[in-house]
């Protein structure tokens, strides 16, 4: 009966964890391609060059509708609200991303773990957007998406949401300009490898799994002594 009641809690914690992970921790624990480094790390290996991509919004009555813009490689895409651009007087309304052929480093004590995008439109942002940014697995997971005016900076976080999948960061944007994901050098550095977007319980709980199976298995092998023994342990069935 022991050793049932040990396999029900296992089943139970399990059931548990796998309501509470997030989407995306049981897809694998890498990204599911390679990055595509402007400035690759030595680790990196074989490298594609990140390429740019044009995006055409339709301007329907004034309004500029919903949509997305995105590079070629999926690494950064920005989603649009209808009516999210200052659309007076056009009939579309052109996006631009563009990953610089540099790799320029915030002097300010920021680490960027990413290429850095250009994101231009021809109408001003009027509307707040979704941001998403894929990182690697190959540097430690950012903590901020950062954003500028020029690419020499100044830089300054526009923060990050909770990720919605792994080796992603997402963040909203109030302007359009150049974007990276990153770090404060100045705080301690995150680990290289996260699981399910960084979250810690899914790994705490998993761990707990293994030791309830781990903790029955002593028990099983003292019963079948016992058994064979011609021993019957107390208060079993």
């Amino acid at each position: 009966m022991r050793r049932i009641a040990l396999l029900a809690a296992a089943v139970t914690i399990y059931a548990v964890a796998a309501w509470m992970v997030a989407p995306g921790f049981y897809d694998g624990f890498g990204p599911l391609q390679p990055y595509n480094w402007t400035c690759p790390p030595p680790q990196a290996g074989a490298n594609t060059k990140p390429g740019a991509w044009h995006v055409d919004l339709k301007v329907i009555g004034g309004v500029s509708d919903a949509g997305s813009a995105f590079d070629r490689d999926g690494q950064i895409v920005i989603g649009f609200l209808p009516g999210a651009f200052a659309a007076t007087g056009k009939t579309t309304i052109t996006v631009d991303v563009t990953p610089l052929s540099t790799c320029p480093q915030s002097p300010t004590g920021i680490q960027f773990v990413t290429n850095v995008y250009q994101i231009t439109a021809s109408a001003p942002l009027v509307k707040a957007s979704n941001l998403v940014v894929l990182y690697s697995n190959l540097e430690p997971a950012p903590t901020d998406v950062y954003s500028a005016t020029d690419p020499a900076g100044p830089w300054k976080s526009i923060g990050a949401q909770q990720q919605a999948q792994q080796y992603t960061i997402v963040t909203t944007t109030q302007s359009l300009g150049y974007f990276a994901a990153g770090y404060s050098s100045a705080s301690p550095r995150p680990g290289a490898v996260t699981v399910g977007g960084g979250q810690a319980l899914p790994i705490i709980v998993a761990v707990l799994i293994v030791l309830v199976v781990l903790a029955g298995i002593p028990l099983a092998v003292l019963r079948r002594r016992r058994a064979h023994g011609g021993v019957q342990e107390e208060g079993d069935v």
